[in-house]
């Protein structure tokens, strides 16, 4: 697996180097591929975590790969049940943490499933700490699971207080401080299509101009300057080894015709610019999950991430 990565990103960087003029080809011969102005942040989704005990990482393989292709990458920890505003304040507070430390000024967000509206709360909310927003499989128009599950679990009811104690496990493992305001109905409100309409209305900067269509890739809010990316998958069983593959199958129903990677459809992931929204990935493989249990000819996330990285570079972010 590691020899596969390593190869898929050295082919994913001469790809994107074709395209750029001969000085830049050059210089990139000397420097990292990965090597961003700005920091990137790995931001979780809805029943996520930065890692289990140390040892298990929610975007598996890659924060290790892009600090080895020169990136300075930060990880995350919000909680995994919450309000997309509740998570935003709790990306912020870390961003604070990290810029004191570190003498950094901005960042280059990337955020995944519920992830990308909480990056795009923190670029509203401080635009003069972030460079770029990048989403994948972003929940910017909801979800219908959440609509569907939202809609039949009874608060306080059996599933709800199982999974909610399930989620408030996964934020303790983790070591959130916030375990205690862990909620499953909470977080399925945000992520419904009717909490979503109100999130937007709120952060509409980069908001695609027509319907399932794109956004602008540039988008200043309050005159800072920063652009705008996203892209998802549109494949549901990808590799029978996957055993969470058997549960995005299941939630795929709920979509019915529309293209979806299980829990997101193609036109929810819509944002700023859509780099592509029908990669052969379901919503776990888009991070490399579980353990790199990808399809056998689908492209490689790892790669995927250090290009992207790549094109924030050549944009000088």
């Amino acid at each position: 697996m590691k020899t596969r990565t390593l190869c898929s990103a050295l082919a994913a960087a001469a790809t994107l180097a074709c395209a750029v003029p001969a000085q830049a080809q050059l210089l990139n011969l000397f420097t990292k591929p990965a090597k961003t102005k700005h920091p990137i942040v790995l931001v979780h989704g809805f029943i996520g975590f930065d890692n289990i005990l140390g040892a298990v990482n929610y975007f598996y393989d890659i924060p290790g790969n892009l600090r080895r292709q020169g990136a300075t990458v930060y990880i995350a920890s919000v909680n995994p049940s919450q309000t997309t505003e509740f998570r935003g304040e709790e990306l912020i507070q870390q961003m604070k943490q990290w810029a004191a430390a570190d003498g950094v000024t901005k960042f280059n967000l990337f955020g995944h499933s519920h992830g990308g509206p909480t990056v795009r709360y923190a670029a509203g909310t401080v635009p003069h700490m972030v460079a770029s927003v990048s989403t994948m499989a972003g929940t910017h128009f909801g979800s219908k699971v959440a609509d569907e599950i939202g809609a039949n679990t009874t608060p306080g009811g059996g599933f709800d207080q199982a999974a909610t104690f399930g989620l408030k496990l996964i934020s303790w493992l983790t070591g959130n401080k916030t375990t205690s305001d862990t909620d499953l109905l909470t977080a399925l409100k945000a992520l419904s299509t009717e909490g979503s309409a109100e999130f937007n209305a709120k952060f509409p900067t980069a908001a695609p101009t027509t319907p399932c269509g794109q956004g602008p890739e540039q988008a200043s809010i309050r005159g800072n300057a920063m652009r705008w990316y996203s892209f998802s998958g549109t494949a549901v069983k990808t590799n029978g080894w996957d055993i969470s593959d058997a549960i995005l199958a299941g939630t795929a129903t709920y979509f019915k015709d529309e293209p979806n990677d299980g829990l997101v459809s193609r036109c929810s992931s819509h944002w700023g610019r859509v780099i592509r929204d029908d990669y052969p990935w379901n919503h776990l493989d888009q991070i490399n999950h579980v353990l790199g249990t990808i399809g056998k000819d689908a492209p490689d996330p790892v790669a995927f991430y250090i290009q992207h990285a790549t094109r924030l570079k050549n944009a000088g972010l």
